[in-house]
Parts: C-alpha cells; structure tokens; sequence
C-alpha cells in the first residue's frame, strides 16, 4: 500500500521545519515547497531558501519554490496598501491565507499528487471546521477563519496541540540539518512589512500631510501628520488644543486628510455590521462568542445574517473596533465562520 504524500508549506522557519519532520516520522511521504510571495532584495530568500535545503537534506525530501509573486501583488499587497488609503485597517494574513496559502498553494500541492496540505500554522481541523489551538497564545485560527470550507479536507496542522517550547525542543533534532534552525528569528507579522506599514505606504503615496484634527462636533483641535499614520483607537501622534485627558482616534477622512479624535467613551461599540461573509454553519441567526481583531478577547453576541451581511449585537462594549478588520464567530474552541468588518456605532 502506497504512503500518504503531503506537501508542507514551508518558510525555513522552525514551525513549517518541524511540521515536515513529524509528518515524516508519522509515516508520510513528505515533499515541501516554499512560496515566493514578494521581490525582497535585501536576501530575505535566499536565507530561507537555504534554511530549506537544509532541513530537506536531513530529511532527505523533495522541495519545490513556487514563485506566486504576481497573484500576492494583486491579491495582499495591493489590497494592503489602498485599504490604508482609504481609512480603513487591512489583515493582510488573512487574506493570504484564503488566496495564496489555502488556495493557490493548494492548488499546486493537488497537482503534485498531494492527498494533504501541511502547515505549520497552530490551529486544529477535523476537515469541515477549524477550532483554536491548545496553545492559546499561538492560536492562529483567526487568521485561518475566511479560508474556503472546501479546503479544509485536504489540510493538516501537525503542531495543534503542542506548544511552542515543545516545537524548539523537536527543532533541536534538525539543528544537524546544517542551520540552527532554532536560532532563527520569528518571522515578523506581515512578511512584506521590514519595518512599519507606513514605510510601504511612502512607496504609493505622499502621506506625510498635515492636516487637521478635530473633534466629535466637528471643530478644529489640533493638527496631525497625515491620516494614514493612524488607526483607529490610536491616542499617540497628534496635537489636541487644551486637552485634560487621553483622546483617541475615531475615524479617519481620507478625502480632507483630517482625523476625528474623542475621549476613551467614544471609541464604544455595541453594534457591528460585517460584509463578505465565510460561514461554517448554514443557521441565519444564532449567538455565539465574536473576537473583532486578533489579539482581544472574545465577546457574547447575537448574530443575524440577512441579504450577505452580518448585523452582530453585542452583549458587551467593545472599544476600539476598526473597519477593515475581521469579526470572528466561535462556538466554544470552534470557528463557526467570520465577516470582514464594514462598521460599528
């Protein structure tokens, strides 16, 4: 009976290092390949590339360099940048993730005789739905939220229920892969970002302009050094004439390049609206628990789908909440589907 083959996405990194190795010692036939997403020249490749040979040969699998340069351009990088011009917050991950690592890699690893796509994303799935990690502070299921149900058969996630110590401690049996892999730094968030997002906005468009500040009514208070240097919920940055306490941002004006700011009450949300939905369940209303970015914590709400948009009560304030971001659904660990964020009051 012939072996199982699996493609692992892999980085060079110890996660995606690891994950084939496992998948090896499980039984598997392993072939790896690495994506080629941006043109970085600052040999950001050929680091990881090398990182890659090594562990292949220790292995001793097969691994190919899939260019997908032009579909990243237009699909993460391109939406990154306009959204920032337009006022609103991107996820670049997620995005990534739906069109690049569980579509387009996909693609190629089905190609390739592949029966399973690997990864070393810390996430868990029982081929119809994704659930959190064990380890809570890795959990990367938020980011995996928008990938198409039909892709979640062929996936796999070797590293779900272990925890990132535990990752070194197997990546100490690849250091004779040639490189210490362990030594390797964290891949930073957004991998096309080398310093902050702003520096990859300069590239597209002047955003250092001044312009005005002002406050809920309307009026002038102060000055700031052009919109798309701030996010909502921001309190760092700008100028507010005579001000006692913290005032934060609240909205972004990309037309007049002016920002409204407002003490910490007015960033409050109770309702969210969320639009291109991806959802696990087929019921149209339904409560559940909602995380709005990343890193916060989940909040109780109810949900009420009607006419492809999301209208998310919830039981408890939020602060903060920008659109452009994603609004995930849980039912306990489970994801039961997520909306891109279009606005809040």
């Amino acid at each position: 009976m012939s072996k199982q083959k699996v493609m692992v996405g892999m980085s060079g990194g110890i996660d995606s290092s690891v994950t084939a190795y496992m998948l090896q010692n499980d039984g598997y036939e392993v072939e790896g390949v690495y994506l080629k997403l941006h043109n970085r020249t600052d040999g950001y490749h050929e680091k990881n590339l090398e990182f890659i040979e090594g562990v292949a040969k220790f292995l001793n699998i097969k691994y190919h360099v899939l260019d997908l340069a032009n579909e990243f351009t237009k699909e993460v990088y391109d939406y990154f940048v306009d959204s920032y011009l337009e006022g609103t917050t991107p996820n670049p991950c997620v995005k990534c993730n739906r069109q690049i690592k569980f579509g387009a890699m996909l693609d190629f690893a089905k190609s390739q005789g592949a029966n399973y796509l690997a990864t070393g994303h810390y996430a868990k799935t029982d081929g119809k739905f994704f659930y959190e990690a064990d380890d809570k502070t890795k959990d990367q299921s938020y980011f995996l939220s928008q990938v198409d149900k039909d892709a979640l058969q062929y996936m796999m996630f070797p590293l779900s229920t272990y925890k990132k110590e535990d990752i070194v401690k197997f990546g100490a049996k690849l250091d004779v892969a040639y490189k210490k892999i362990t030594e390797k730094s964290e891949s930073q968030e957004i991998c096309f970002v080398e310093t902050v997002y702003t520096d990859v906005i300069k590239r597209h468009a002047n955003i250092d302009q001044e312009g005005d500040v002002l406050d809920e009514d309307g009026n002038v208070v102060g000055k700031h050094k052009g919109f798309a240097h701030y996010t909502i919920g921001k309190r760092r940055g700008f100028t507010v004439k005579g001000a006692q306490e913290p005032h934060f941002v609240t909205k972004l004006n990309p037309k007049n390049n002016t920002i409204v700011v407002g003490k910490k009450e007015a960033l409050e949300v109770n309702e969210v609206v969320g639009n291109n939905l991806n959802m696990f369940i087929e019921e149209k209303e339904f409560s559940c628990n909602v995380k709005l970015r990343y890193r916060s914590v989940s909040t109780p709400c109810k949900v009420k789908i009607e006419k492809e948009k999301a209208y998310i009560s919830l039981e408890e304030s939020a602060f903060g909440v920008a659109a452009g971001q994603l609004a995930v659904f849980y039912d306990g660990q489970k994801v039961i589907g997520s909306a891109w964020i279009e606005s809040t009051k």
